[in-house]
């Protein structure tokens, strides 16, 4: 009996891990994580139909409708990559998307294994985001408290400037979080009731964090 494929949901705040969660869970697995955020810089770096569209709305500083993003997802999942499944990274982000996420996989005679909500106290993500700081010569991430660079605010590798972009001031980043919490995490409720919702800590070790979601997987 052929196994059934795996379609999963990593849901968790900005700075929550769940990006990094996922590409390890994807290794794991061996199939693939699909991020929002690959596809639109996939799409317009390849000038996809999609692609094109979704560039015109983001050169006129509009929002990017949602029949485009969903059109991205559905053009993804239906690869032979995914025939055993993938991991959701950044989709959906509301209602109207879980909902048409449902009909999608409907299509592919699929359906949703689970969902895994990374939760994070706020305050630790500000932290997380506030501490980061980069190269300008190599792109090298460093943070202040797990990560530092050996002299200050040099770069070990090439001696450049490390330098905090403005996404990471933590009034950024409590805006980002107030933006998710409105936006995302009317998805926590939705997917709980339907049974499918499995919180993590995402505040733990990153290989503690891992741990715990394959307990999580191989449950399902």
């Amino acid at each position: 009996m052929p196994k059934k494929p795996i379609f999963l949901i990593f849901l968790g705040p900005p700075m929550s891990g769940k990006g990094t969660q996922a590409a390890r869970l994807s290794r794991l697995l061996g199939i693939p994580q699909v991020s929002s955020g690959d596809l639109f810089r996939d799409n317009i770096k390849n000038q996809t139909s999609l692609g094109r569209e979704a560039k015109a709305y983001m050169d006129r500083g509009d929002l990017v409708p949602d029949e485009i993003t969903i059109g991205m997802v559905a053009e993804r999942l239906s690869r032979p990559d995914c025939a055993d499944g993938a991991l959701l990274d950044g989709f959906p982000r509301t209602i109207p998307q879980a909902e048409e996420l449902d009909r999608i996989l409907e299509e592919l005679g699929a359906s949703l294994s689970g969902v895994l909500a990374v939760n994070v106290p706020e305050e630790v993500l500000v932290e997380r985001a506030s501490g980061r700081r980069i190269c300008p010569v190599c792109g090298r991430t460093y943070h202040l408290t797990f990560n530092p660079p050996e002299q200050g605010s040099i770069c070990d590798v090439d001696g450049g400037e490390l330098y905090q972009r403005d996404d990471d001031l933590p009034e950024t980043v409590r805006q980002r979080l107030a933006v998710y919490q409105e936006q995302t995490s009317p998805l926590v409720s939705f997917y709980r009731d339907r049974g499918l919702l499995r919180e993590i800590n995402g505040d733990q070790p990153i290989d503690d964090v891992a741990k715990d979601i394959s307990g999580v997987v191989m449950s399902l």
